[in-house]
Protein backbone atom coordinates (compact mmCIF):
# COMPACT_ATOMS: atom_id res chain seq x y z
CA UNK A 1 0.00 0.00 0.00
CA UNK A 2 1.45 3.78 -0.97
CA UNK A 3 2.17 6.38 1.86
CA UNK A 4 -1.28 8.25 0.27
CA UNK A 5 -3.20 4.88 0.51
CA UNK A 6 -2.18 4.70 4.57
CA UNK A 7 -2.62 8.11 5.14
CA UNK A 8 -6.13 8.27 3.53
CA UNK A 9 -7.46 4.83 4.89
CA UNK A 10 -5.96 6.05 8.50
CA UNK A 11 -7.79 9.02 8.13
CA UNK A 12 -10.87 7.27 7.26
CA UNK A 13 -10.66 5.09 10.46
CA UNK A 14 -9.31 8.08 12.40
CA UNK A 15 -12.84 9.51 12.00
CA UNK A 16 -14.80 6.46 12.28
CA UNK A 17 -13.21 5.60 15.46
CA UNK A 18 -13.27 9.25 17.26
CA UNK A 19 -16.36 11.02 15.76
CA UNK A 20 -18.85 8.23 16.81
CA UNK A 21 -17.49 8.56 20.22
CA UNK A 22 -18.46 12.32 19.90
CA UNK A 23 -21.95 13.79 21.73
CA UNK A 24 -24.04 14.64 18.59
CA UNK A 25 -23.80 18.79 19.21
CA UNK A 26 -20.22 18.53 19.11
CA UNK A 27 -19.77 16.10 15.95
CA UNK A 28 -22.24 18.81 14.07
CA UNK A 29 -20.54 21.90 15.09
CA UNK A 30 -17.30 19.72 13.89
CA UNK A 31 -18.34 18.82 10.53
CA UNK A 32 -19.94 22.55 9.68
CA UNK A 33 -15.97 23.69 10.66
CA UNK A 34 -14.76 21.30 8.43
CA UNK A 35 -17.29 22.01 5.56
CA UNK A 36 -16.44 26.17 6.57
CA UNK A 37 -12.59 25.31 6.21
CA UNK A 38 -12.66 23.21 2.91
CA UNK A 39 -15.11 25.94 1.50
CA UNK A 40 -12.41 28.46 1.62
CA UNK A 41 -10.05 26.66 0.38
CA UNK A 42 -11.71 26.30 -2.72
CA UNK A 43 -10.20 23.14 -3.83
CA UNK A 44 -11.00 21.29 -7.02
CA UNK A 45 -13.82 19.51 -5.24
CA UNK A 46 -15.42 23.06 -4.45
CA UNK A 47 -14.85 24.11 -7.44
CA UNK A 48 -16.81 21.44 -9.27
CA UNK A 49 -19.76 21.67 -7.01
CA UNK A 50 -20.03 24.92 -7.75
CA UNK A 51 -19.74 24.60 -11.34
CA UNK A 52 -22.57 21.86 -10.62
CA UNK A 53 -24.94 24.27 -9.38
CA UNK A 54 -24.58 26.55 -12.01
CA UNK A 55 -26.36 24.01 -14.18
CA UNK A 56 -28.78 22.80 -11.54
CA UNK A 57 -29.83 26.91 -10.88
CA UNK A 58 -28.69 28.67 -14.16
CA UNK A 59 -29.59 31.90 -13.57
CA UNK A 60 -27.71 32.01 -10.22
CA UNK A 61 -24.95 34.45 -10.39
CA UNK A 62 -21.52 34.61 -8.09
CA UNK A 63 -23.17 35.32 -4.86
CA UNK A 64 -25.75 32.89 -5.01
CA UNK A 65 -23.56 29.97 -6.17
CA UNK A 66 -20.91 30.50 -3.59
CA UNK A 67 -23.57 30.56 -1.05
CA UNK A 68 -25.06 27.17 -2.37
CA UNK A 69 -21.15 25.64 -2.43
CA UNK A 70 -20.96 26.72 1.64
CA UNK A 71 -24.25 24.73 1.88
CA UNK A 72 -23.39 21.75 0.35
CA UNK A 73 -20.24 21.52 1.52
CA UNK A 74 -22.08 22.01 4.99
CA UNK A 75 -24.34 19.37 3.83
CA UNK A 76 -22.02 16.79 2.54
CA UNK A 77 -20.14 17.08 5.66
CA UNK A 78 -22.87 16.21 7.62
CA UNK A 79 -23.50 13.20 5.56
CA UNK A 80 -20.10 11.77 6.87
CA UNK A 81 -20.56 13.04 10.45
CA UNK A 82 -23.82 10.93 10.07
CA UNK A 83 -22.23 7.97 8.45
CA UNK A 84 -19.40 7.95 10.89
CA UNK A 85 -21.95 7.49 14.17
CA UNK A 86 -24.62 5.59 12.35
CA UNK A 87 -22.60 2.56 13.92
CA UNK A 88 -23.18 3.62 17.40
CA UNK A 89 -26.53 5.05 17.08
CA UNK A 90 -29.76 3.06 18.47
CA UNK A 91 -32.35 1.82 16.63
CA UNK A 92 -34.61 4.66 18.17
CA UNK A 93 -32.45 7.33 16.57
CA UNK A 94 -32.77 5.51 13.48
CA UNK A 95 -35.99 5.50 13.21
CA UNK A 96 -36.33 8.91 14.29
CA UNK A 97 -33.56 10.11 12.24
CA UNK A 98 -35.95 9.97 8.93
CA UNK A 99 -39.30 10.39 7.54
CA UNK A 100 -40.16 9.47 4.13
CA UNK A 101 -43.23 10.23 2.20
CA UNK A 102 -45.33 7.95 -0.20
CA UNK A 103 -43.68 4.64 1.90
CA UNK A 104 -46.69 3.01 0.18
CA UNK A 105 -44.80 2.75 -3.07
CA UNK A 106 -42.52 0.36 -1.33
CA UNK A 107 -44.85 -1.69 0.76
CA UNK A 108 -47.01 -2.26 -1.34
CA UNK A 109 -45.24 -3.39 -4.04
CA UNK A 110 -42.88 -5.19 -1.71
CA UNK A 111 -46.69 -7.05 -0.21
CA UNK A 112 -47.60 -8.01 -3.65
CA UNK A 113 -44.20 -10.08 -4.56
CA UNK A 114 -42.57 -8.15 -6.63
CA UNK A 115 -39.18 -7.09 -6.23
CA UNK A 116 -38.44 -3.63 -5.81
CA UNK A 117 -35.62 -0.89 -7.30
CA UNK A 118 -34.91 2.04 -5.04
CA UNK A 119 -32.67 4.55 -7.21
CA UNK A 120 -31.34 7.30 -5.57
CA UNK A 121 -29.21 9.95 -6.55
CA UNK A 122 -26.58 11.51 -4.55
CA UNK A 123 -29.04 13.36 -2.15
CA UNK A 124 -28.29 14.00 1.51
CA UNK A 125 -27.51 10.41 3.55
CA UNK A 126 -28.55 7.23 1.34
CA UNK A 127 -26.86 5.29 4.21
CA UNK A 128 -29.50 6.36 6.31
CA UNK A 129 -32.23 5.56 4.61
CA UNK A 130 -30.96 2.31 4.09
CA UNK A 131 -30.28 1.77 7.90
CA UNK A 132 -33.96 2.94 8.53
CA UNK A 133 -35.25 0.47 6.19
CA UNK A 134 -33.13 -2.45 7.76
CA UNK A 135 -34.12 -1.29 11.04
CA UNK A 136 -37.83 0.37 11.01
CA UNK A 137 -39.43 -1.61 8.05
CA UNK A 138 -37.37 -4.83 9.03
CA UNK A 139 -36.63 -5.42 5.50
CA UNK A 140 -33.30 -6.59 3.96
CA UNK A 141 -31.72 -4.99 0.71
CA UNK A 142 -28.65 -5.71 -1.70
CA UNK A 143 -26.46 -2.58 -2.83
CA UNK A 144 -23.41 -2.35 -4.99
CA UNK A 145 -20.45 -0.66 -4.08
CA UNK A 146 -17.61 1.28 -5.74
CA UNK A 147 -14.24 -0.47 -5.01
CA UNK A 148 -12.08 1.87 -3.50
CA UNK A 149 -8.83 2.93 -3.29
CA UNK A 150 -6.86 1.77 -0.90
CA UNK A 151 -8.13 -1.83 -1.09
CA UNK A 152 -8.59 -1.35 3.15
CA UNK A 153 -10.61 1.46 2.64
CA UNK A 154 -13.49 -0.60 0.34
CA UNK A 155 -13.21 -3.22 3.13
CA UNK A 156 -14.18 -0.45 5.88
CA UNK A 157 -17.30 0.64 3.49
CA UNK A 158 -18.63 -3.01 3.05
CA UNK A 159 -18.35 -3.83 6.74
CA UNK A 160 -20.06 -0.53 7.69
CA UNK A 161 -22.55 -1.00 5.70
CA UNK A 162 -23.15 -4.74 6.34
CA UNK A 163 -23.38 -3.89 9.78
CA UNK A 164 -25.89 -1.60 9.05
CA UNK A 165 -27.98 -5.09 7.38
CA UNK A 166 -26.84 -4.30 3.73
CA UNK A 167 -25.74 -6.95 1.39
CA UNK A 168 -22.92 -4.83 -0.20
CA UNK A 169 -21.92 -6.35 -3.79
CA UNK A 170 -18.40 -4.97 -5.71
CA UNK A 171 -19.68 -2.70 -8.72
CA UNK A 172 -16.59 -4.29 -10.70
CA UNK A 173 -16.38 -7.79 -11.13
CA UNK A 174 -19.33 -8.46 -13.42
CA UNK A 175 -21.34 -10.92 -11.33
CA UNK A 176 -23.27 -7.64 -9.46
CA UNK A 177 -25.92 -7.66 -12.11
CA UNK A 178 -27.07 -11.91 -12.05
CA UNK A 179 -27.09 -11.60 -8.02
CA UNK A 180 -29.23 -8.10 -8.12
CA UNK A 181 -31.92 -9.81 -10.78
CA UNK A 182 -31.80 -13.35 -8.49
CA UNK A 183 -33.14 -11.09 -5.23
CA UNK A 184 -35.27 -8.89 -7.44
CA UNK A 185 -36.98 -12.15 -8.79
CA UNK A 186 -36.76 -13.51 -4.87
CA UNK A 187 -39.20 -10.60 -4.55
CA UNK A 188 -36.19 -8.98 -2.53
CA UNK A 189 -35.08 -5.14 -2.17
CA UNK A 190 -32.57 -4.06 -4.19
CA UNK A 191 -30.84 -0.06 -3.57
CA UNK A 192 -29.02 1.55 -6.28
CA UNK A 193 -27.38 5.15 -6.19
CA UNK A 194 -27.69 6.04 -9.63
CA UNK A 195 -27.12 9.53 -10.72
CA UNK A 196 -23.71 9.03 -12.50
CA UNK A 197 -22.68 6.27 -14.82
CA UNK A 198 -19.20 4.67 -13.86
CA UNK A 199 -18.82 2.85 -16.95
CA UNK A 200 -18.50 4.14 -20.72
CA UNK A 201 -22.08 1.97 -21.14
CA UNK A 202 -24.44 4.46 -19.44
CA UNK A 203 -27.39 5.92 -21.18
CA UNK A 204 -27.38 9.51 -22.17
CA UNK A 205 -30.01 11.70 -20.90
CA UNK A 206 -30.99 15.07 -20.69
CA UNK A 207 -30.10 16.69 -17.43
CA UNK A 208 -31.15 20.19 -16.54
CA UNK A 209 -30.72 20.96 -20.11
CA UNK A 210 -27.69 19.06 -21.12
CA UNK A 211 -26.58 15.86 -21.82
CA UNK A 212 -25.40 13.34 -18.78
CA UNK A 213 -24.95 9.53 -18.61
CA UNK A 214 -26.73 7.82 -16.05
CA UNK A 215 -26.37 3.79 -15.70
CA UNK A 216 -28.62 1.27 -17.35
CA UNK A 217 -28.88 -1.03 -14.76
CA UNK A 218 -32.08 -0.11 -12.46
CA UNK A 219 -34.37 0.15 -15.62
CA UNK A 220 -32.96 -3.32 -16.95
CA UNK A 221 -33.53 -4.87 -13.65
CA UNK A 222 -37.13 -3.84 -13.73
CA UNK A 223 -37.24 -5.30 -17.62
CA UNK A 224 -35.74 -8.47 -17.09
CA UNK A 225 -37.39 -9.18 -13.26
CA UNK A 226 -40.71 -7.47 -13.65
CA UNK A 227 -39.36 -5.65 -10.06
CA UNK A 228 -41.11 -2.09 -9.62
CA UNK A 229 -38.23 0.96 -10.70
CA UNK A 230 -38.97 3.63 -7.70
CA UNK A 231 -37.26 6.63 -7.54
CA UNK A 232 -36.50 7.94 -4.44
CA UNK A 233 -34.92 11.35 -3.13
CA UNK A 234 -33.61 12.95 -0.48
CA UNK A 235 -33.53 16.25 1.28
CA UNK A 236 -32.50 18.06 4.47
CA UNK A 237 -33.98 20.61 6.56
CA UNK A 238 -33.20 22.75 9.93
CA UNK A 239 -33.98 19.63 12.23
CA UNK A 240 -31.85 16.78 13.10
CA UNK A 241 -34.41 14.38 10.65
CA UNK A 242 -33.68 13.65 7.31
CA UNK A 243 -36.59 13.57 4.74
CA UNK A 244 -37.68 11.91 1.74
CA UNK A 245 -39.95 10.84 -0.61
CA UNK A 246 -41.24 7.83 -2.59
CA UNK A 247 -41.61 8.60 -6.21
CA UNK A 248 -44.55 6.80 -8.51
CA UNK A 249 -43.20 3.53 -10.46
CA UNK A 250 -41.31 4.17 -13.35
CA UNK A 251 -43.33 1.80 -16.05
CA UNK A 252 -41.64 -0.43 -18.79
CA UNK A 253 -42.49 0.73 -21.94
CA UNK A 254 -45.17 -1.28 -23.79
CA UNK A 255 -43.25 -1.24 -27.20
CA UNK A 256 -39.53 -0.53 -28.45
CA UNK A 257 -36.22 -2.12 -28.00
CA UNK A 258 -34.93 -3.14 -25.11
CA UNK A 259 -32.57 -0.08 -25.71
CA UNK A 260 -35.36 1.93 -26.50
CA UNK A 261 -37.03 1.45 -23.52
CA UNK A 262 -34.23 1.42 -21.37
CA UNK A 263 -33.90 4.72 -22.53
CA UNK A 264 -37.46 6.36 -22.26
CA UNK A 265 -36.88 4.37 -18.02
CA UNK A 266 -33.53 6.11 -17.79
CA UNK A 267 -34.64 9.06 -18.58
CA UNK A 268 -37.81 9.47 -16.43
CA UNK A 269 -35.51 7.93 -13.34
CA UNK A 270 -33.24 11.42 -14.70
CA UNK A 271 -36.42 13.56 -14.22
CA UNK A 272 -37.76 12.61 -10.89
CA UNK A 273 -34.07 12.83 -9.62
CA UNK A 274 -33.72 16.71 -11.12
CA UNK A 275 -37.00 17.54 -9.31
CA UNK A 276 -35.52 16.30 -6.05
CA UNK A 277 -32.25 18.27 -6.89
CA UNK A 278 -33.91 21.44 -8.27
CA UNK A 279 -35.65 21.83 -5.09
CA UNK A 280 -32.60 21.02 -2.64
CA UNK A 281 -29.64 21.69 -4.65
CA UNK A 282 -27.32 22.23 -1.76
CA UNK A 283 -28.45 18.53 -0.85
CA UNK A 284 -26.47 16.84 -4.03
CA UNK A 285 -23.26 15.86 -3.37
CA UNK A 286 -21.75 16.09 -6.65
CA UNK A 287 -18.36 16.83 -6.59
CA UNK A 288 -16.92 14.80 -9.71
CA UNK A 289 -18.18 16.00 -13.55
CA UNK A 290 -21.19 14.58 -14.53
CA UNK A 291 -22.22 16.00 -17.62
CA UNK A 292 -20.53 15.21 -20.98
CA UNK A 293 -19.22 19.11 -22.00
CA UNK A 294 -17.72 18.89 -18.73
CA UNK A 295 -15.71 15.28 -19.17
CA UNK A 296 -12.83 14.60 -21.36
CA UNK A 297 -13.36 11.69 -23.95
CA UNK A 298 -9.86 10.51 -23.11
CA UNK A 299 -10.37 9.99 -19.79
CA UNK A 300 -13.92 9.51 -19.00
CA UNK A 301 -15.75 10.40 -15.60
CA UNK A 302 -12.98 11.99 -12.87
Amino acid sequence: MSARDQLTDGLYGLGWSAVKKLPEPVATRLGRSVADLAWKRRGKGVQRLESNYARVVPDAGPERLAELSRAGMRSYLRYWMESFRLPSWSPERIVSGFEPKDLQHLTDGLAAGKGVVLALPHLANWDLAGAWVTTELKIPFTTVAERLKPETLYDRFVAYREGLGMEVLPHSGGTAFGTLARRLREGGLVCLVADRDLSASGVEVDFFGATARMPAGPALLAQQTGALLLPVTLWYDDSPVMRGRIHPPIQVPGSGTRAEQTSVMTQALADAFATGIADHPEDWHMLQRLWLADLDPAKGPS
